[in-house]
């Protein structure tokens, strides 16, 4: 008489480097992805922020304007990188991947948290080139500043992380990120990282402060500038990642229960 050895579960539910690696060839083989999460916001940083008078202004405790644009650029880049992430789940929606890696035993919470953590390494990508190419186009900031924005413009873009797998299971569509990359730039301007709030008028300016690009911008520029309300802008980034992630998690159980 036979036994058939019992099938082993993976380790962490499937979560392995290899898996995240295998997802991060994969998405960096996407060159459309590579230019709007890598090179898209360094050029609209040296369009718009590497003229003499960004240059020569000063603000805060030893930086300039084009520091300013900088951080909010990478802000951008980051927002960019960790939607386009989590939105990957709609193109392999699509293609009929996700409903084949059902079928292995790879568990539902470790799928998502691979796409997470891709979304937050090509965050980090985004932001490490803006500083690159900042540092060498006139980009001044404290020491410190350097540091702690650039953490912050990556660690708080975790809410379009969550917002990219959000959409990503709403958008049934391999061109997710052609409609999201508009969506997105109409709340940077809303959320005044384009313009600064204080710009936009009272009415405008009170309606920034609703929007998910307000927090993060106001967070990751507070190193450098020293001025805003932290915990409204910590409330609206907690705020809005709850709300896309209790989004993305009634997807994903609408999707799952289909097979």
């Amino acid at each position: 008489m036979t036994t058939v050895a019992a099938r082993s579960l993976p380790r962490f539910g499937g979560f392995t480097l290899g898996m995240i690696r295998l997802e991060l060839r994969r998405m960096v083989r996407n060159r459309r992805t590579v230019i709007f999460t890598l090179v898209m916001p360094a050029a609209f940083f040296l369009l718009f922020g590497t003229n003499a008078a960004s240059r020569t202004e000063s603000i805060g405790d030893g930086g300039n304007v084009t520091g300013y644009i900088l951080v909010s650029m990478a802000v951008y880049g980051a927002m960019l990188a960790t939607t386009s992430g989590g939105a990957m789940v709609s193109i392999e929606r699509a293609a009929g991947w996700s409903r084949q890696l059902r079928l292995t035993p790879l568990k539902p919470i470790a799928y998502i948290a691979v796409k997470l953590v891709l979304a937050m390494i090509i965050g980090a990508v985004s932001v490490a080139v803006a500083f690159l190419v900042g540092s060498v186009s006139g980009a001044k900031l404290p020491v410190h500043a350097w540091i702690e924005c650039g953490l912050l413009a990556w660690v708080c873009a975790l809410v379009f992380a969550a917002f990219g797998l959000f959409m990503g299971y709403l958008l049934p569509s391999e061109n997710v990120m052609q409609i999201l990359g508009p969506v997105l730039a109409v709340l940077s301007f809303a959320g005044g990282l384009f313009v600064p709030v204080d710009n936009l008028g009272h009415t405008f300016a009170t309606i920034a402060k609703f929007t998910p690009v307000y927090g993060v911008g106001e967070i990751a520029r507070y190193p450098l500038t020293h001025d805003g309300n932290l915990w409204l802008a910590a409330l609206n980034v907690i705020v809005w990642t709850a709300l896309f992630a209790a989004g993305a998690i009634w997807r994903f159980r609408r999707d799952t229960a289909r097979v």
